[in-house]
């Protein structure tokens, strides 16, 4: 039983934009946050990375960073250089649409040269809303830590390199191996225990609790009980509510039915489906139920969350482009 992969091949890349920068002592770059989740690595020189309110992290190369919702940050070849915005550059040496084609740019003094590689993919709501919310703002994955450590560098490299290429393809090769250093870097990042925290990660490390989330993942829209749910985890209703509650931090309905409102959410922001259908697969008898369900989880309702969230996305339509 492999929840993990359950989940996480919901979590579908449907685009990625990539970059290389040269980068050369002394420089500092910031970045004022991406739409989507950013993962970079390097070669070369080390570097450093600060987001708002945390320390500085130093990074070797080799190392793989990810941002799960794009959090603003600074990198910088040493600490007390002057940070130059992303967006100065971009606006330089953008090609094309911004956000859809890959950046090349060199920048810095000349010294000892960190060679950058970036990819920034867009996800659904729903692994937003149920995977990263829960993920700190931060990953670093070490080199030295990861038995994979050589061929996922190798992987993010060829990845920048096969979109400077721009064969044909190479749009969908590119979102596709970004989904592949995603599942990479939560696996090393999650088979820390202590990464786990609460939620329905947590609820993964214990078999029972897995076998109902796994059931909830793959049939939302069936009538679950807690009796029911107990009943596949095949330990009684008392143990099943309390173990749960312990593991995921909810009771196992309230768990559903954020996991119902964030898959919703997903086909809202896609625009494919009325929303009457939209209920129905959620588990609901009617628009009008699942509307009020869904304004207590948003705080809004569905045609406000969508002027929302399309009003989000245009704003940072930019990404590390966007204007400070």
């Amino acid at each position: 039983m492999d929840v993990l992969s359950e989940v996480l091949s919901i979590c579908r890349s449907g685009q990625a934009v990539t970059a290389r920068f040269e980068l050369t002592a002394p420089w500092a770059l910031r970045s004022e946050g991406v739409s989507g989740a950013m993962i970079r690595m390097s070669r070369g020189a080390p570097f450093w990375i600060q987001l708002q309110g945390a320390e500085p992290l130093r990074v070797q190369a080799g190392d793989l960073l990810m941002l799960p919702l794009g959090a603003a940050h600074t990198l910088y070849s040493s600490p007390g250089v002057k940070a130059e915005a992303f967006s100065n550059l971009i606006a330089r040496h953008a090609v094309g649409i911004m956000d859809e084609n890959p950046l090349v740019f060199s920048y810095g003094g000349g010294g000892d040269l960190t060679d950058m590689f970036s990819a920034q993919l867009w996800f659904s709501a729903y692994c937003r809303h149920s995977v990263f919310s829960i993920l700190p703002p931060l990953i670093h994955i070490r080199a030295q830590d990861m038995p994979l450590s050589s061929s996922l560098a190798n992987t993010m490299e060829s990845l920048i390199l096969e979109t400077l290429d721009r064969r044909p393809g190479w749009r969908l090769s590119a979102a596709r191996m970004g989904e592949l250093l995603l599942v990479n870097i939560l696996r090393e990042h999650l088979g820390k225990e202590a990464a786990m925290g609460e939620g329905w990660l947590r609820g993964l490390t214990d078999p029972p609790i897995a076998r109902a989330l796994m059931r909830m993942h793959r049939e939302p829209q069936k009538a679950w009980t807690v009796d029911s749910l107990a009943l596949d985890a095949g330990i009684s209703r008392s143990r099943f509510s309390e173990r749960f509650k312990a593991l995921v931090g909810a009771t196992p309905i309230s768990y559903l039915t954020s996991h119902r409102m964030a898959l919703a959410a997903g086909q809202i922001e896609a625009g494919t489906q009325h929303l009457s259908r939209i209920a129905e697969e959620a588990g609901y008898e009617s628009e009008k139920v699942f509307s009020r369900a869904f304004r207590r989880w948003a705080g809004v309702t569905p045609s406000v969350y969508l002027q929302r969230e399309t009003a989000r996305m245009k704003a940072a339509a930019g990404g590390e482009a966007s204007q400070d």
